[in-house]
């Protein structure tokens, strides 16, 4: 019998990681293909009801602010401002009032020193160097001689288990703002009863890419130890 003596089995964990990322991704776009078309019943617009929930909140030092692409919604805390694409800035849609809404909880989040928000923010710098560094010293501790390959695969593994731990606490901080968007939205009669099932759909469906780059990554990390391992 023929044996492929380059196959490398460990190769499975990398498609199953990337499997269940795409699978979170085509879930968020369906949901937000869906939800963008559907009107809400309330005359404002994404842009309005971020403004709304900021100025109810007390929060008067966050600017409300128009980027451009498709779902690059997000918050930015070094210059408080909440950033939202084109079609939730400028429409009243059951995704646009949702999205905008929980790009507002992490202004909320911010303003009240959220625990989570401010350890994710002191790990930033830290995962971005890791997520730099750890595939090239990576690369090279496997496929170099001598003991310094050891050394690099090490520093390498570390620094992209940083990039990982960035990522876990990111989780909680998805999850509370878009469980303070739902309570707004609901609590505010921004949305009905009926919209809110389509809301919660919508940000349950942007939690899951989270949770699913988490997965991905730690089946990355399982492949690199047994490739270190095996290297070693």
């Amino acid at each position: 019998m023929y044996h492929n003596q380059f196959f490398d089995p460990t190769i499975i964990l990398v498609l199953i990681g990337a499997a269940i990322a795409m699978a979170a991704s085509a879930k968020v776009k369906l949901a937000y293909g869906k939800y963008s078309k559907v009107q809400s019943s309330t005359p404002l617009t994404g842009a309005q009801v971020a403004q709304k929930i900021l100025s109810d909140a007390g929060i008067a030092n966050v600017q409300v602010r128009e980027v451009q692409g498709t779902l690059t919604d997000h918050y930015d805390p070094r210059n408080k401002t909440v950033n939202l694409s084109p079609t939730i800035y400028r429409t009243n849609s059951i995704a646009a009032v949702s999205v905008a809404a929980h790009e507002c909880g992490h202004a909320i989040q911010d303003a009240k020193e959220y625990s989570p928000l401010r350890v994710r923010a002191s790990l930033a710098p830290a995962a971005q160097i890791g997520s730099t560094i750890a595939w090239p010293l990576i690369v090279l501790g496997l496929f170099i001689g001598g003991t310094n390959s050891i050394l690099l695969l090490n520093i390498g593994i570390i620094a992209f288990t940083l990039a990982i731990v960035f990522q876990i606490v990111t989780l909680p901080v998805e999850f509370n703002a878009s469980k303070r968007a739902l309570h707004i939205l609901n609590d505010s009669q921004i949305l009905s009863l009926e919209e809110m099932t389509g809301a919660k759909s919508m940000l349950s469906a942007a939690a899951l890419t989270y949770v699913a780059a988490v997965a991905s990554s730690l089946l990355q990390l399982l492949r690199i130890i047994l490739l270190a391992n095996k290297r070693r």
